[in-house]
């Protein structure tokens, strides 16, 4: 089935002439007509204007247009409801934005339409990305395709269960504190979230500005490689973004990583750990060291204060980023005597629950009397966590942690209980305060239920090129990509 195609594969049988974007297109759209119903991964997608873009990536192929030139030409990619793509709706999975249709194209989107990509489709995510469930969406939850019971991960549920369900050959998300790699892990497929700068930020909504990154999803590692290199760039309406030489990432993917040392990370190996989880990561270490990896200890020693550090510094970020959501210039507006009341009124009946509890705490954590002790003293504690990793990597070329600490829970199962939730995203968290890269990769399944469980590689800031090497050469080395779910039932 031509959905079931990786990047790699169905750019080369475009190329060749053997089947036509539009028959690709069409058999997306034809498993998101099967599947979509129970897993509910997109929030919109316009199929006839997706046909018209395949119809025209057909006609450049007659006229002579190569992969050399656009490397993603006819690859039907779907999108994380946090970007902006010129003329589609952009919600943020929240009502508070209404009806609210996006005047332009984030930076990733020009590049991906550059590069022949068919922009197609919105994934449904945690409300503005606070999440990690996709529990948090005003229009209901993502289910993971592995079993309908259970969720995908989040904040980019959709974006991982869209992938993992063969409903588009590759997607985007967004990364804040694992909203690219944890959906990944428990969906079984392959995320990445690239260093703090790689990528431009342009054009997608915030949460929280210094932790943000936009990554790829996708089946396979060489795919990561293919998106990652269109993706990257210094862009002049990102001022964050580094002027750092984009490398070819797939020519990098040779299966060799003999003399390459891995630092196994003391402090990850917690209480918490689900047994299974932990025999999967612990077979998938030593299929490194088979594989001629040199295995290394390395100590993180500031890991135990990440989840508190993150919660400070994301939600101060995020309550001043939301302040524009107030119903003056755009936004479902509410009623009231005077403008106070009337901000109260629109927020009030915007946001859910999840978003509103953090922008109190990020205000909270900002006013008055509270700066230095709590966000003064989490950027310190930051810089002590970033620099853990620095001296780590002065040992080590990646460090190798579980994704997750167990596999996909059941719906509703931990959404009363907010700090049960937040512990979701222990593994993942540090990378983003650090700034560094991190990838996730299947590396087995739990036995009843059969469910993905993630192998996560943290590599150097501007070191994908080292994590996708080792991701490649292990991910070949054995068969867990190529499972797939069984059909939604």
């Amino acid at each position: 089935m031509l959905n079931q195609l990786t990047v790699s594969e169905l750019t080369a049988k475009l190329a060749h002439r053997e089947v036509s974007a539009r028959e690709t297109m069409q058999a997306c759209l034809d498993q998101i007509a099967r599947v979509d119903g129970q897993i509910h991964a997109f929030l919109s997608h316009n199929a006839a204007d997706a046909l018209v873009q395949a119809e025209a990536v057909d006609k450049l192929i007659v006229g002579g247009a190569t992969l050399a030139q656009k490397p993603l030409l006819g690859v039907p990619l779907a999108v994380k409801d946090v970007l902006a793509v010129k003329g589609h709706p952009l919600n943020c999975a929240s009502k508070i934005l209404g009806n609210f249709i996006s005047p332009y194209d984030a930076t990733v989107i020009e590049k991906l339409k550059a590069a022949g990509a068919i922009i197609f489709g919105r994934l449904n995510m945690d409300e503005f990305a606070m999440g990690s469930s996709t529990e948090n969406s005003a229009f209901g939850l993502t289910r993971n395709p592995w079993d309908t019971s259970r969720i995908p991960g989040g904040s980019s549920g959709g974006s991982a269960a869209a992938v993992a369900a063969d409903e588009c050959i590759a997607s985007l998300g967004s990364d804040t504190g694992g909203s690219i790699r944890q959906p990944a892990a428990l969906c079984g497929c392959v995320g990445l979230k690239p260093t703090y700068g790689r990528v431009s930020r342009y054009g997608l909504v915030a949460f929280a500005s210094s932790l943000d990154q936009i990554g790829p999803f996708t089946k396979d590692v060489r795919d990561s490689a293919i998106l990652l290199e269109a993706l990257s760039g210094v862009d002049a309406r990102d001022s964050t973004s580094v002027a750092q030489p984009v490398p070819n990432y797939a020519s990098a993917l040779s299966g060799d990583i003999k003399g390459l040392k891995i630092g196994l990370a003391r402090e990850y190996m917690i209480g918490g750990l689900d047994p299974e989880v932990k025999a999967a990561v612990d077979a998938a270490v030593k299929q490194l060291e088979k594989l001629g990896a040199e295995v290394v200890e390395v100590s993180l020693p500031h890991t135990d204060y990440a989840v508190a550090t993150y919660y400070i510094i994301a939600t101060a970020e995020a309550s001043a980023n939301l302040a524009r959501f107030d119903g003056v210039r755009y936004c479902a507006r509410g009623e009231g005597k005077d403008p106070i009341e009337m901000y109260g009124q629109t927020r009030g009946a915007g946001f859910g629950p999840e978003v509103k509890r953090r922008i109190i705490l990020g205000t909270y954590v900002l006013s008055s009397g509270y700066y230095d002790a709590y966000y003064l003293r989490a950027q310190k504690v930051r810089t002590l966590i970033r620099n853990d990793f620095l001296k780590a990597f002065e040992k080590v070329d990646a460090i190798v942690t579980p994704t997750t600490p167990t596999a996909a829970f059941k719906a509703g199962e931990k959404s009363g209980d907010p700090l049960q939730m937040y512990l979701s995203d222990i593994f993942t968290i540090s990378c983003n305060l650090a700034g560094i890269c991190g990838l996730s990769l299947p590396c087995g399944f739990t036995k009843l239920p059969k469910l993905p469980i993630g192998l996560q590689l943290l590599g150097k800031p501007f070191g994908e090129e080292t994590i996708l090497k080792i991701a490649h050469a292990y991910e070949q080395s054995t068969g867990w990509h190529k499972e797939k779910p069984l059909p939604a039932h």
